[in-house]
């Protein structure tokens, strides 16, 4: 689809995104939004007038998950991927038993990568939060925590010197992204986590 891959080059561009020479791990969780967010940066990459690289990094939180598909999108797309085995799971249903885990979950997986995409060179990391991310965020805040957080297109890290977390799909509707893995059939990982599973 057109449409994805315009809308993501116009986000990267209003805000100033990519950089000549910048290594770009995209954090794939085999979800629909990871997927389609390295697809996309790996086709821009091949002819953005600013020259970059993209890779796949997956963190394993501990989960019995099956990367081989990711593998195999990654070898169609010629772009390396990797995996990052990790503890979370077990530090926090086994070790904490956090009863309502995201919070921590959330902010263990981002240093996992930030330090992990730092160690193999690069200088960014591409996360597939769209549109419709970015208002369920800054609405949940406003109910919730009675304040007004957004959620930036970029941001520099506080902890990781040099490194930066970018969203390209920032003005990407859902619904755009849906489109774009029916015209292209791709296959996603179901979700491990047994926390969202047992909500679900």
């Amino acid at each position: 689809m057109k449409k994805v891959v315009s809308l993501t080059r116009r986000a990267i561009e209003q805000y100033n995104m990519i950089e000549d020479g910048d290594k770009i791990a995209v954090g794939v969780s085999g979800g629909k939004d990871s997927l389609v967010l390295l697809n996309v940066l790996a086709e821009l990459s091949r002819y953005y007038p600013k020259k970059f690289t993209v890779m796949g990094l997956t963190l394993d939180m501990g989960y019995d998950a099956d990367y081989s598909k990711v593998q195999k999108m990654c070898d169609d797309l010629g772009v390396e991927y990797k995996v990052k085995k990790t503890n979370i799971k077990e530090i926090i249903f086994d070790i904490r038993k956090e009863s309502n885990p995201c919070s921590l979950c959330a902010k263990m997986r981002r240093g996992h990568l930030y330090s992990k995409a730092k160690s193999l060179g690069c200088n960014k990391i591409a996360l597939g939060h769209h549109f419709s991310d970015v208002v369920e965020t800054t609405v949940m805040s406003m109910f919730y925590g009675a304040q007004l957080q957004a959620m930036p297109p970029k941001l520099h890290s506080q902890n990781f010197e040099g490194m930066e977390l970018i969203r390209p799909m920032y003005c990407i509707h859902e619904d755009d992204i849906l489109s774009w893995k029916r015209y292209n059939d791709l296959e996603f990982i179901q979700c491990a986590c047994r926390f969202t599973e047992n909500c679900a």
